[in-house]
């Protein structure tokens, strides 16, 4: 039964600080957000109408007008058009009858285009109505339209269904895992509850000691080490504190967290346990990004049950006084809140920019409260730590980077997917695993990390050689890196940007204008230059977003260098972009005037 706007709001208490989540239900119901509801929010939360305005605004998947009673979201990012997207989006587009950003005159079908929906493993892949659809062909979108023309469940439209839980009762998804490796940390044998008997006969200094000692550092990227920041929070003053998962995995060509979610989902909350009594919290917050709205009811149902064994709630394990929950956050669509203290803002109802630091959230996070914020590997990785014990993570990866590492590896390789490698493998290594053949570069960390050519793939995986957050994406010789690759993510770096600080707002801009200007043979060795120089300035953005958005380009500057050079055609420092035949050749056809000649 569809709930009224009043009835939703009732739902959250009428909390401002649970906006993203009214918004959200409103959406689900109605398909929109209208002005109405825009005032009715304002007045009943007792915040202002820009308050909601501004959330509303925000986020990829708010809608204020009708986006069609089935909403077709296709992705649109580099790996997505590599499998032939375009070919797709035309299949749609001829079967509607309308093109892409519109919704049919009948109101029924909408079409519309998303950044990476994290089924790189799977392209191309469209979510309609929350539902994915991976693999798709011209085929399956002659019958998803049919389907949709006659008005029939979007659940009922998927042909196949996924492997391992993907095919469970609550999921009934045509996702696939695509496990091609598994390891011996994050994959591997789980038994519910093992790791709460453990953890609670140790103190919480204890656990946090142990959690230093693996050496365990943050599976993002950046590569914090966990107990460290475990024990900042811990220190920190505060009635009260926080868990968060950052599950929120936007960055193009990563998918793990998906993969994970799906098949170990008990293992991550057990890991949210672990920090919450190691720090003193009794609140956990899973942030997932609304992309993976179809796991909600499983993990949910995740969630009940280990209510229901003493694994979470009131004196969990027995442990009196040890009370701890979690509650599930969705995203709406920004990138940006991959980023802690973005994530926080969006968590609290906000717009999703970062945050200035210090205070760091281990000290003023969540509502001003002491914030833990990990992601989903590292979570899974120090429940682990602590059932088997630090010595047994030390002795796994390098001497610099204990563990392991969970890949989402795609692209022109023989089997995309999921590999856990330990810290230490070699590029070449983990091209071989992934059946890799004719090679031009591997981009590893996704578009905020590095563009490598084949002279580097002796390199190793680890901190202290080649980080990565998981995205890697192979591209093979046939490919055209700098119209392909480096221009998709570069305009993509642009729609994400949250605009806070001037350089991400508008030197991305001038960078996509200048790389256009040198594919389409009109760059100087000037224009080179300036590349360089100006993707020198986005460090001095605050997030991590605005100071790698330039990393596209500026890595295959590094490496790729003659890709660029070999588009310079002229040794002028000056070409002219201003064509003044085709400026005045509407105006010319307005008139009746000749148009002018080249060169009059």
């Amino acid at each position: 039964m569809k709930l009224s706007v009043q009835e939703i709001i009732n739902q959250y208490q009428a909390d401002a600080g649970r906006l993203m989540d009214i918004l959200l239900d409103i959406q689900l119901t109605n398909g929109y957000i209208d002005r109405s509801a825009v005032d009715v929010i304002a007045q009943k939360c007792n915040c202002s109408v820009a308050d909601v305005e501004q959330t509303l605004s925000f986020y990829h998947f708010f809608t204020t007008e009708p986006r069609g009673t089935y909403t077709v979201y296709l992705n649109n990012s580099a790996v997505a058009k590599m499998m032939g997207s375009d070919a797709i989006a035309e299949a749609f587009e001829k079967e509607t009858g309308c093109i892409f950003g519109s919704v049919c005159s009948d109101g029924r079908i909408g079409l519309f285009e998303t950044s990476c929906i994290g089924m790189n493993d799977q392209e191309p892949a469209a979510i309609i109505n929350n539902v994915v659809f991976p693999n798709l062909t011209a085929d399956k979108v002659k019958k998803i339209v049919a389907d949709m023309r006659a008005g029939n469940e979007v659940e009922t439209m998927q042909e196949s269904s996924g492997d391992g839980k993907n095919n469970s009762a609550l999921l009934k998804t045509a996702v696939k895992n695509n496990i091609r490796k598994k390891g011996p940390v994050v994959f591997t044998d789980y038994t519910p509850g093992d790791m709460i008997k453990k953890m609670i006969t140790m103190t919480p200094d204890a656990v946090i000691g142990t959690i230093k000692k693996s050496g365990i550092r943050g599976r993002g990227g950046a590569g914090f080490p966990t107990g460290l920041k475990w024990e900042f929070c811990s220190k920190s003053a505060g009635d009260k504190k926080y868990v968060f998962c950052n599950a929120d995995e936007g960055e193009p060509g990563t998918f793990k967290d998906r993969v994970i979610l799906t098949e170990l989902p008990g293992l991550l909350f057990e890991g949210m346990t672990l920090a919450g009594y190691a720090i003193g919290s009794d609140q956990g917050i899973l942030y997932l990004r609304f992309e993976y709205r179809y796991l909600k009811e499983y993990l949910e149902k995740t969630l009940e049950e280990m209510r229901q064994n003493n694994l979470l709630g009131k004196s969990i394990g027995g442990k009196t006084g040890f009370d701890f929950d979690i509650r599930i956050q969705f995203g709406a669509g920004a990138y940006v809140c991959g980023e802690e203290s973005a994530l926080i803002e969006s968590a609290e109802g906000k717009r999703g920019e970062p945050r200035d630091r210090p205070p760091f959230p281990v000290n003023k996070g969540y509502l001003d409260k002491p914030t833990v914020i990990n992601n989903v590997e590292t979570l899974c990785a120090t429940a682990r730590i602590i059932s088997n014990g630090e010595e047994w993570y030390r002795s796994i990866g390098t001497q610099q980077s204990a563990g392991t590492k969970v890949l989402s590896i795609s692209g022109d390789c023989d089997m995309p997917g999921i590999y856990e490698i330990t810290f230490g493998c070699t590029i070449k290594d983990i091209l071989d695993m992934a059946g890799v053949k004719d090679v031009q570069s591997v981009l590893v960390g996704g578009p905020s990390g590095t563009f490598i050519n084949p002279q580097q793939f002796d390199r190793k995986l680890a901190f202290e050689d080649l980080a990565t957050g998981g995205s890697f994406i192979i591209f093979g010789k046939s490919r055209n890196l700098l119209k392909e690759a480096v221009m998709n993510f570069t305009e993509f770096f642009i729609e994400e940007s949250c605009g806070s600080c001037a350089p991400c707002r508008y030197m991305t801009v001038l960078l996509k204008n200048k790389l256009e200007k040198i594919l389409d043979g009109k760059g100087t060795k000037t224009d080179i230059t300036d590349l360089e120089q100006w993707s020198s300035i986005m460090p001095a953005n605050r997030c991590g977003l605005g100071q790698t958005a330039a990393n596209p380009i500026r890595t295959t500057l590094v490496n790729f260098k003659e890709l660029y050079t070999n588009l310079i055609t002229s040794d002028d420092d000056f070409v002219s972009e201003f064509d003044l035949a085709a400026s005045v050749a509407d105006s010319c056809a307005v008139v009746g005037r000749k148009p002018l000649l080249h060169g009059a």
